[in-house]
């Protein structure tokens, strides 16, 4: 009898030093310190699609981050502006892969806490969302066939009867008002279905930004890109990205701090190891 009191006691004094543990925080590891150490997550959307600012790949070479909910990467300039703010916030970086036109509803749905992907600061978006400072800032470009019949136009007036396009919800697709004489096409979803349609013939040019420009030209041998001289007449907000976030986040001005950090010698490296670094068949 003593015996099995004995055994009884025991048991349930282990029991109350094990109630006693899961109650501290301090003595439980899967509930203590493993919930202070795990950092917060920053949700970042863009396309994964624009090169060379943000594209998609199949591993993790040259600073990829996995694309949330896919087998994907994402790579690009982008992405090295979104690791530097993570880093800043002391947050874990999440990357998710978002179309264009849903980048601003999923900011202020709360499905993304951040739009990095190339976006331009206009007048009209900054009635539904707010801006950081500029990451980034560039010119238009004209994208055309190097072998077609407007490969030699040095105006954005030289392409009378040209089929022009550009990205839908951009100021690219705006500012193709201003050529005379063009046929505007429908707009495109994206860039890498413009340089398709380029290829085959079904438009003449696109409209664009340096960058693009450039790893259009790197990416595919009978593409080239024209600095109109004079360019497109545009508020210079147009031609520049920020960082977007929720109306009245509070991360706007941490953010700004982070990219003061960052010189500009170092956003130029940075955008030139993008475009180094892009597949070929972005």
């Amino acid at each position: 009898m003593k015996k099995r009191f004995l055994l009884f006691f025991t048991a349930m004094m282990t029991m109350l030093l094990l109630v006693a543990c899961g109650t501290d925080g301090s003595g439980d590891t899967t509930n203590g310190s493993s919930s202070t150490d795990k950092k917060s997550v920053l949700k970042v959307g863009m396309e994964a699609g624009y090169a060379p600012f943000n594209w998609s790949q199949n591993d993790d070479s040259n600073g990829a981050v996995a694309i949330k909910g896919t087998k994907e990467f994402a790579a690009g300039y982008d992405v090295e502006i979104a690791k530097r703010i993570a880093d800043g916030l002391d947050m874990e970086l999440q990357i998710v892969k978002t179309d264009w036109d849903g980048l601003v509803p999923s900011l202020q749905s709360g499905a993304i806490d951040l739009v990095i992907a190339g976006m331009s600061p206009t007048a009209d978006r900054k009635e539904a969302i707010d801006f950081t400072e500029n990451y980034y800032t560039s010119d238009y470009v004209i994208v055309v066939k190097a072998d077609g019949p407007y490969a030699d136009a040095k105006s954005i007036n030289d392409f009378a009867g040209a089929k022009v396009t550009g990205q839908q919800a951009t100021t690219h697709y705006d500012v193709i008002d201003q050529m005379e004489g063009v046929k505007k096409e429908v707009a495109a979803t994206d860039f890498g279905a413009m340089r398709v349609q380029l290829q085959s013939g079904a438009i003449d040019a696109y409209v664009s930004e340096r960058p693009e420009g450039i790893s259009a030209e790197l990416a595919m041998n009978n593409i080239k890109y024209i600095i109109p001289e004079p360019n497109f007449e545009a508020d210079p907000s147009t031609t520049a990205v920020a960082v977007g976030l929720k109306k009245g986040s509070d991360l706007t001005e941490k953010i700004n701090k982070v990219l003061a950090e960052i010189s500009e010698d170092d956003r130029q490296k940075l955008m030139e190891d993008a475009i180094e670094n892009q597949p070929a068949a972005q």
